[in-house]
């Protein structure tokens, strides 16, 4: 079967455009995989990774003779990066983009582009705690929103080969304008990494906070995990998109502010209503989906330490015919036992777990 791409140059092989590569290459998706950037060390760990086929020595080079090309890029070096290689595209390449903003970037770059070169805007919605192409993953995008950002002058055909991409690596297209796009993102992605930032400073410049810290439990941590992000790329994320993260900012304070008021004054209907508002509003989400990893129906184990737990109930499983799609220890206290996170891809391969499980004397729940 004939590769959808020919030749794929990415450009910036870390954790998103290394994933890309990866799963392009083993999907056969491409018939070569091309990486470039600014640190040979690091490209030819993405050619040990198996992120990429080979590197260049340059973007500029890179691009020769590619059908498509990613910018894998901070957003803030897409437009420099595509000013520098638009000479060196092929004709007919299409050019696109992973960075979490759209409409300063696309618009830009529409007008730079010459005829016969196409550009088309994406963003493919899924992410890790890991940075870098060391945290590289093939499955980083199966059943992740990717958002494609056609305009008015996105040419057909070029769009067409930037959804046979996210296809192609597994996640699901959602077309969408640029401008609502980057309010989208900002509402939901973008200031609930601000306001993880602006958390964990608050603690870490308490004058107590070197005794406060060491008491961060489950709610500060799950609540601040995205702190840990890379500070270069949020900072492009934050100025590309500044008028919708302030827009968003203004109605955050809008809402803090009235928890401020009726703490001020005692009042604890309003207070009560105002959690009852949020609880029902996040009751809604779905639940099931783990940000880029598949729905996971999962259970909570609760076994002894003693060597040889684990292999004992996922061999059980197993000879039950039961998958394990995912599995995490969550806590150990040694010598006496912990808890342990096993994930299932469907409902009914849950409910048969909890029944095996419960069937051979495990403390089992369902999460």
């Amino acid at each position: 079967m004939n590769p959808d791409f020919k030749r794929v140059t990415i450009i910036g092989v870390g954790l998103i455009g290394g994933s890309l590569g990866m799963s392009l290459r083993n999907r056969g998706l491409a018939g070569e995989v091309v990486g470039a950037g600014s640190c040979v060390e690091n490209l030819r760990l993405a050619v040990e990774l198996g992120a990429v086929d080979r590197y260049a020595s340059s973007p500029a080079e890179g691009v020769a003779g590619a059908d498509l090309v990613i910018i894998a890029t901070p957003v803030g070096a897409t437009l420099p990066v595509l000013g520098g290689i638009l000479p060196h595209l092929a004709p007919g390449a299409v050019v696109t983009d992973v960075g979490s903003t759209k409409a300063e970037v696309v618009r830009a770059a529409e007008n730079m582009l010459p005829p016969g070169i196409s550009f088309v805007g994406g963003h493919p919605m899924a992410g890790s705690e890991h940075n870098g192409v060391e945290g590289a993953d093939p499955y980083l995008f199966e059943n992740a929103f990717y958002l494609i950002t056609p305009t008015s002058n996105t040419k057909p055909a070029a769009l067409k080969k930037v959804k046979k991409l996210a296809v192609g690596v597994g996640a699901k297209v959602v077309e969408i304008e640029p401008e609502r796009h980057d309010l989208a993102v900002a509402a939901v992605s973008h200031l609930p990494h601000l306001l993880a930032a602006a958390l964990v400073n608050t603690v870490a410049r308490m004058p107590e906070s070197e005794s406060v810290l060491p008491f961060a439990a489950g709610g500060f941590r799950d609540t601040t995990r995205i702190a840990a992000g890379s500070p270069l790329m949020w900072r492009d994320i934050f100025m590309t998109n500044r008028d919708q993260v302030l827009k968003m900012i203004r109605d955050f304070r809008g809402e803090l502010d009235l928890f401020e008021r009726s703490l001020q004054e005692g009042n604890m209907d309003k207070i009560q209503s105002n959690l009852a508002d949020a609880r029902a509003a996040r009751v809604t989400l779905p639940g099931k989906i783990k940000g880029y990893l598949p729905a996971l129906f999962e259970i909570i184990l609760t076994v002894p330490d003693h060597p040889g737990i684990i292999a004992g109930f996922t061999v059980l499983l197993a000879e039950s015919g039961v998958n394990i799609t995912n599995i995490e220890i969550l806590r150990v206290r040694e010598g006496e036992g912990g808890t342990i996170r096993v994930g299932f891809a469907t409902e009914q391969e849950q409910e048969n777990a909890i029944k095996v499980l419960r069937g051979k004397g495990y403390t089992v729940r369902k999460k």
